[in-house]
């Protein structure tokens, strides 16, 4: 019993620190840095950091989470598969609309892109969660994956997942870093040097030890081994078959359903892109959906 209860404390710990990150992210933006926009504008770039913590940190790291939960262990585990993916690609749309919010911001300001080492750092995140998404959909969602290939291909899916969440904190935090350099150089009656530690630098400092200590409940939970989920292959004989069966068969059903709403879903981020004028974005979203088609139809 004190195993679990530690448990839904964390729990209880990384939910409410998940929600104080979104709130103190877009306080911020919304309180120092004047709003948002999307026009090319500095209030345009502020959805850069809403939408990347709120992203690539707090929806992913529930979703990391969520096989962890001993409420679910009991249950059909295709619902909470689904769940988790369609968590995971909420935080990969904003993400990438993220990027889009920066790359559209430099551009209207002849601001050169991908130059710094925290660009380095959360462009690889980005692409490396797409492949690491994709790689979840096709072996473990797809009802025509061996139940071997899942097997093989398990250990280095849970492992890239973490990495993934390690490089989507650094990242934050020195977005976070180089926008207080950049933004408070002082000089002004407006605003105070970042040395000075001006409020606003307190609360965005702030806000950075909120997604190291969330970063910190959640790989926690996730190096637990007692609580990882059992195995469906622990029952035996003939509920083992019908729970087989009757998982394969609800895997296809609920994933056509799923693929109709990511395949909407795309279309629409797909159009997005087409009106801002990302054109190398709009064809990767391109195949993407002809990808989906395949399987809905």
């Amino acid at each position: 019993m004190r195993p679990l209860l530690l448990f839904y404390v964390l729990y209880l710990v990384c939910v409410c620190l998940g929600v104080l990150c979104v709130a103190f992210v877009s306080y911020w933006n919304h309180h120092w840095r004047g709003g948002f926009a999307w026009d090319g504008s500095g209030l345009q770039f502020n959805w850069h950091p809403v939408l990347m913590v709120t992203g690539l940190v707090v929806l992913y790291g529930n979703a990391a989470v969520l096989y962890r939960i001993p409420l679910t262990w009991g249950q059909n585990k295709l619902p909470w598969k689904l769940l988790h993916a369609v968590l995971m690609f909420m935080a990969l749309i904003m993400s990438i609309v993220g990027l889009c919010a920066v790359f559209d911001f430099h551009n209207k300001g002849g601001t050169p892109n991908v130059y710094s080492l925290h660009s380095w750092l959360g462009i690889s995140t980005v692409v490396l969660f797409t492949a690491q998404w994709a790689l979840g959909l096709g072996v473990f969602l797809l009802p025509y994956s061996p139940v071997e290939l899942r097997k093989l291909v398990k250990p280095v899916h849970v492992w890239m997942g973490s990495a993934i969440f390690i490089l989507s904190i650094v990242s934050c935090i020195s977005g976070i870093n180089e926008k207080l350099f950049f933004s408070l150089k002082g000089g002004s009656n407006v605003t105070k040097p970042y040395s000075a530690l001006p409020p606003e630098a307190v609360f965005a400092n702030s806000l950075g030890v909120l997604i190291v200590a969330f970063g910190l409940v959640v790989l926690k939970i996730l190096s637990n081994q007692t609580w990882e989920r059992p195995e469906a292959g622990q029952v035996d004989g003939s509920s083992r078959v019908s729970m087989e069966t009757r998982s394969e068969k609800g895997r296809t059903c609920f994933l056509s359903h799923f693929l109709c709403s990511a395949q909407q879903l795309a279309r629409l981020v797909h159009h997005f892109l087409a009106v801002t004028g990302h054109s190398i974005l709009h064809s990767v979203f391109s195949l993407y959906i002809q990808y989906v088609c395949q399987y809905v139809n």
